[in-house]
């Protein structure tokens, strides 16, 4: 039969303070907006609108709802690489060319 493990008594040691990595280590972060085309109906964005005008805000005009991803990518990843690849992902899975558009911003 086994004997049952004493409680333990001590804290944990506080967690070491974070240390700064250098340059390189830092990773690169990403923003893609996808929206629909101006010419494609969104009809989300017209409720919107009519449930603000409903609440008073009358000069509101128009609202567009869309679509925001944030991306971290890999620490030493060359920036142009990272925006040619993030160009070709918000292409091909995060948008439909043939309804919405697609905007990215690479931050430092």
């Amino acid at each position: 039969m086994r004997r049952p493990r004493p409680a333990r008594t001590q804290p944990s040691p506080p967690p070491s303070p974070a240390i700064s990595p250098p340059l390189k280590w830092v990773t690169m972060k990403a923003r893609v907006y996808v929206s629909f085309k101006p010419s494609v109906l969104d009809p989300q964005g017209q409720t919107i609108h009519s449930a603000l005008n409903g609440l008073g805000h009358a000069e509101i005009e128009e609202v567009r709802q869309g679509k925001y991803f944030e991306i971290t990518i890999r620490s030493g990843a060359d920036r142009e690489r990272a925006r040619h690849e993030l160009d070709q992902i918000a292409r091909e899975v995060l948008s439909n060319p043939v309804i919405e558009d697609y905007r990215i911003e690479l931050l430092d």
